[in-house]
């Protein structure tokens, strides 16, 4: 059986033009995103290997955040999660796939995680 890697940034929070409501639309919707993918792992992670041989983690994050477009208005936060992982896939040819876990804040009244998980293989 091969070896997995499988890298995540969990429950940060983040503000996303989205939303199909006329409330929702032209103010930014608080998101908590969650972000994993599965990478091609090293052969053996010793103590002197380099970050190269892995993936910053912090790639993750800026793949939910600073790499979404700015003042670009996402109807649905499945295509929110659909530009993450087409991001995370540009990124690096080592990402085989990509779990993408959005919670809407905003429409939570009493502490539900209303949202999508998208999950995609490289194809």
């Amino acid at each position: 059986m091969a070896d997995s890697l499988i890298l995540e940034v969990a429950d940060f929070e983040t503000d996303v033009l989205t939303g199909i409501y006329s409330e929702e639309t032209g103010k930014p919707q608080p998101l908590r995103i969650s972000v994993a993918v599965r990478l091609t792992p090293a052969q053996r992670y010793e103590p002197h290997t380099p970050l190269s041989a892995s993936k910053n983690y912090m790639n993750l994050k800026f793949a939910a955040t600073e790499a979404l477009p700015e003042g670009l208005h996402f109807k649905l936060i499945e295509a929110v999660a659909d530009h993450i992982c087409e991001t995370l896939f540009l990124q690096d040819k080592r990402v085989e796939a990509v779990t993408v876990k959005i919670v809407k804040l905003a429409i939570a009244e009493h502490g539900e995680k209303i949202g999508i998980t998208l999950h995609r293989d490289r194809r």
